[in-house]
């Protein structure tokens, strides 16, 4: 695990760049930014609520950044109990990348939705043919039920 004096999220930032006092500290294995979708923000929550949430040990530093526009991280002081616990988030995620299943398919299931919401008519008979759903589903709230589950897929994705 990184300690903050020696984290650089781009070639375009010096180690330890803007936090002096907290160079010693762990940085979490997880980051959101501006454009993270229900995987990332999945992941960075539940690190978060596994590590007990904002602290006296643990801290949210939030960063201006050219690209995404900003981005987050989850620093943990060394020593405490919590970096332990970061430190097994961190053996999690070597082997299976995503921390709380659960959260992230609500996440997802929650971003399909709201695409399928937003976009029109003319949109939703356009996809419905394109991955071979009913037409007439266009017309319904409901994300149309196909039998690949392709569509679901392409909402998840946009």
């Amino acid at each position: 695990m990184n300690r903050y004096k020696e984290y650089r999220p781009t070639p375009f930032y010096h180690e330890g760049a803007f936090l002096p006092d907290q160079g010693e500290w762990l940085v979490a294995p997880v980051i959101r930014t501006r454009d993270s979708g229900p995987f990332e923000e999945s992941n960075f929550d539940a690190a978060l609520i596994l590590l007990g949430g904002e602290s006296d040990t643990v801290e949210v530093h939030r960063f201006g950044h050219w690209g995404p526009g900003w981005f987050e991280i989850i620093l943990v002081a060394p020593g405490s109990p919590q970096a332990d616990t970061a430190k097994g988030i961190e053996s999690r995620l070597e082997d299976y990348p995503l921390l709380d299943e659960d959260d992230f398919s609500a996440r997802e299931y929650e971003q399909a939705t709201e695409t399928w919401l937003h976009i029109n008519l003319q949109e939703r008979i356009d996809l419905c043919t394109k991955h071979r759903c009913s037409i007439f589903a266009a017309r319904r709230d409901e994300i149309p039920r196909d039998d690949n589950g392709s569509l679901y897929e392409y909402l998840t994705r946009n």
